[in-house]
């Protein structure tokens, strides 16, 4: 494979979810599950540009029928595949997962947990991390991960008591709940912890945020959402930043118009060229990084 573009793109296979989260908001697009056909043609078109795909935008992506066969045939291509999971289908899909050699890593969002959904917390967590073990031992990575963090980093009481439970499943030194300062914990070999604060998704309805600012969208990232849509990054939930679409053109066409190429060029000058960015707080984040920094996609 030649050089790629893209250190990543996210394939949506669905955006159909089983939960209905606080920290996600509900979808306005039908929902869908990518099909077959289309789905190909997806990795032939991302094939010169990436070898990392993540099957998530929205949705769960657990929840697609065809989830071991898209696995396969990714791999058959040359992909490495990340998936990230609120977990409740887990248990019915580990050894699908497990026995899928593309699949290089899963995220599990511990902050998606719900009894009712989930089951009792300590049967759960001891066996996401019976998955975590068996995973690691082929190579495959696992990250748990809670993203709900306020606004001093703090961990809300479900949370902290999900990662009191982790933490037996790995001792560590100290509570885990205690470390949430910092960004990535590593529980064992090829198994992590991962934090982060709540984040707000962008839309178009939200005020804008005055400023510059850079992005990794559209130069590190690319996002194809399961009707074809492409869109800048992983946050472009709704399709608000249409760049074109992956099953009515070719991607070279799309990367190749004034819209894809000064988005990029502004992002490395630090200008906001879209209305949805100007409307994204998650930009800020990399308020620091150098101008014109190399990623891959200039």
């Amino acid at each position: 494979m030649e050089a790629v573009r893209f250190k990543k793109v996210y394939l949506e296979i669905t955006n159909v979810c089983n939960l209905r989260c606080p920290f996600c908001p509900p979808g306005r697009r039908p929902p869908a599950f990518m099909e077959r056909e289309k789905f190909l043609r997806a990795l032939d078109q991302l094939r010169p540009y990436t070898r990392y795909l993540y099957f998530h935008v929205k949705g769960e992506p657990l929840l697609h029928p065809l989830l071991p066969e898209y696995l396969a045939l990714a791999g058959e291509r040359g992909f490495r595949v990340n998936l990230t999971t609120n977990g409740a289908l887990l248990a019915r899909q580990s050894e699908a997962l497990l026995a899928a050699p593309a699949l290089r890593q899963l995220n599990l969002s511990l902050h998606s947990y719900r009894q009712e959904v989930h089951g009792e917390a300590a049967g759960y967590i001891a066996g996401a991390a019976d998955y975590a073990r068996r995973g690691a031992a082929l190579g495959k990575f696992t990250v748990f991960r809670i993203w709900t963090l306020g606004r001093g980093r703090e961990t809300d009481e479900s949370s902290r008591k999900l990662l009191a439970l982790l933490g037996r499943e790995f001792p560590q030194e100290g509570e885990l709940a205690g470390r949430s300062g910092e960004r990535s914990l590593a529980l064992g070999e090829h198994i992590f912890l991962s934090f982060e604060e709540e984040f707000a998704w962008p839309s178009l309805s939200a005020p804008v945020i005055p400023g510059p600012g850079t992005c990794y969208g559209a130069r590190r990232m690319l996002g194809v959402l399961c009707d074809g849509t492409v869109v800048p990054c992983c946050l472009d939930g709704e399709g608000e930043c249409p760049l074109g679409n992956l099953f009515a053109e070719e991607l070279a066409d799309i990367l190749a118009r004034p819209l894809f190429g000064g988005m990029v060029r502004g992002f490395q000058e630090r200008r906001i060229t879209q209305e949805l960015c100007r409307r994204c707080g998650y930009r800020t984040r990399f308020s620091k990084e150098p101008l014109n920094k190399s990623c891959g996609a200039s």
